[in-house]
């Protein structure tokens, strides 16, 4: 129950995976999964849970996935 509080108050980690090629998108989108620390598809990273790094996966949804 705690490690669901902490999750949901912006101290727990997400999972966020780069499932789809940047290759046809703007330069800003390419660094945006650059910046996060992606550099292959279908790789898998751990973030800390909070509202900026959710915000720049709302930037590029078309190419980076929550992974719950």
């Amino acid at each position: 129950m705690a490690e669901q509080n902490q999750a949901q108050a912006g101290g727990g980690t997400i999972r966020i995976q780069y499932y789809r090629s940047f290759i046809a998108f703007p330069k800003t989108q390419k660094e945006i999964v650059r910046s996060i620390g992606l550099t292959k598809i279908n790789q898998i990273v751990e973030r800390p849970d909070n509202a900026s790094m959710r915000g720049v996966v709302a930037k590029v949804p078309h190419l980076l996935r929550i992974i719950e």
